[in-house]
Parts: C-alpha cells; sequence; structure tokens
C-alpha cells in the first residue's frame, strides 16, 4: 500500500516505518497518524515482518502534534473526534515488536508516540519533550502516563509543569530510553537489534511483549501469576523444543513460530 506522510521498507523481516513530512518535522495530523496506525496492523498480518522499527528524520522523529489542525476546534469537536486516541490504540496492539528510532526532536505527541512503542534506541542528538503546557492544553495521547511510569513522577511533573526538553543521555539514565547510539548510527544499530529479536520465535516474543505490558496493568501477584501461565503455555509449542534442544546441541535455533 502506497502512503503519502510515511515510507516502508521491508529487509530481513524487519518492516522499517519511516515518518515522512518534513515540511512539518513530522508533527502529526490526522493523515498521518491514520496512515501509521494502517502501516502497523499491515506489518501485524505480514508474514514477511517480524519486528518493526518506527522512526522519523535526522532532524526529529516527530516534533509534536500539527497545531494547524487543531488550534480551532472545539471541546465538542475533540471530545466527539477523540482525536489520536483510537490510532495510538491500534499501534499499541500490534502483537509484533514495535521499536522507536528516535533522532532530533520527539516532543509533545511525538514523544507519546515513541513512548507507545516497546522500546526506545536513540540517537545522542535526541530530545524530548512534553511542552503542552505551553500551549495552555497537556499532554493527550498517553504523556502523563507513560512518562510517569518511565521516569518517575518528580522528573514527569517537572516535564509536564516546565516543558522543559530531556537530551538522550538523561532519557538513558531515567530509563526512558533503552540506548544511545551515535547519530550517524542510529538506523543501522537499530535494525540490528531488530534482526536480532527477528531471529527469535514469534510466539515467543508475543507473550514476552504481553507479559512485560502487564507489569503495567496489573498487581505483582497478579502480574506474575500472567507469567507462569505464559511460560507453561510456551511448552507447547514446538518452539520450545528447538530452542532448548538447539542450546543442549550448541547450535543455532530454527523456530518456526508452530
Amino acid at each position: 500500500m502506497a502512503y503519502q506522510t510515511l515510507t516502508v521498507e521491508i529487509e530481513d523481516y524487519v518492516a522499517l516505518i519511516r515518518l515522512n513530512r518534513p515540511e512539518a518535522l513530522n508533527a502529526l495530523n490526522s493523515q498521518l497518524m491514520g496512515e501509521l496506525a494502517e502501516a502497523t496492523a499491515d506489518a501485524d498480518r505480514n508474514e514477511k515482518v517480524r519486528c518493526i522499527v518506527l522512526t522519523g528524520s535526522e532532524k526529529a522523529f516527530a516534533a509534536g502534534a500539527d497545531i494547524k489542525e487543531m488550534s480551532e476546534k472545539s471541546f465538542v469537536q475533540v471530545t466527539t473526534e477523540n482525536i489520536f486516541s483510537a490510532e495510538i490504540d491500534r499501534i499499541t496492539s500490534v502483537r509484533k515488536p514495535i521499536i522507536a528510532a528516535v533522532s532530533g526532536y520527539a516532543l509533545g505527541g511525538g514523544c507519546e508516540l515513541a513512548m507507545a512503542c516497546d522500546f526506545i534506541i536513540c540517537a545522542d542528538t535526541a530530545k524530548f519533550g512534553q511542552p503542552e503546557i505551553n500551549l495552555g492544553v497537556i499532554a493527550g495521547i498517553g504523556g502523563t502516563q507513560r512518562l510517569t511510569r518511565f521516569v518517575g513522577k518528580s522528573k514527569s511533573m517537572d516535564m509536564h509543569l516546565t516543558g522543559r526538553f530531556m537530551d538522550a543521555a538523561e532519557a538513558e539514565r531515567s530509563g526512558l530510553a533503552s540506548r544511545v547510539v551515535p547519530a550517524a548510527k542510529l538506523i543501522s544499530e537499530t535494525m540490528a537489534i531488530a534482526r536480532k529479536i527477528a531471529e527469535k520465535s514469534l510466539i515467543a516474543t508475543a507473550a514476552a511483549k504481553e507479559a512485560v505490558n502487564r507489569a503495567y496493568e496489573t498487581t505483582l501477584a497478579e502480574g506474575i501469576l500472567f507469567e507462569r501461565r505464559s511460560f507453561q503455555a510456551l511448552f507447547a509449542t514446538e518452539d520450545q523444543k528447538e530452542g532448548m534442544n538447539a542450546f543442549l546441541e550448541k547450535r543455532e535455533a530454527q523456530f518456526r513460530d508452530r
């Protein structure tokens, strides 16, 4: 499928989805979010995709939501339209792992989109922020909730109330980003990580993603029970037998997603 606001390339079982609104620093608008929700759903259904990488440009992952599109909307309109909520829900419902590769600005909706992915690899040029307070509003697609879970109440409150940016080093130190790499190597490094994930059992990666996400949704006791049941269920798969036999035989496992 051809998209107007993003590009999609599939190589080595990895779908590289690149936001492509350079004239607006990849600001999120209805068209982009709709196309992104569709592209990630397509990748989730595609048997030739086992991991997804979401990125922007060198200058900006996404510099925020498109203010021109929403500035004149009323309370009734934003409530009725539920801006971007359905699209974010579709993206977070994708079962295959999604890695955000962030270079430059990831602000407002851009930061929220990155946090909606499974983890973030960022360039040393990355800058994260939730500066909606400067516009007289607050984050609207998960920023107050996900950022607080990632970096804690104090830093999250600081960023949401002052609008300050967090650089790459602080993002990694605070747990927002998984790794920081040189900007020139961001895509190559992230694609290498994605290819490593793509080598694993698709059944197991989906189970791991679901179990980790459950940690944010329930109590420790319920989360451990969910993990235990998922762990036990994987012993019904051919991939579990192959993985353990390969380990014992000192060879690379050949997973078949069965």
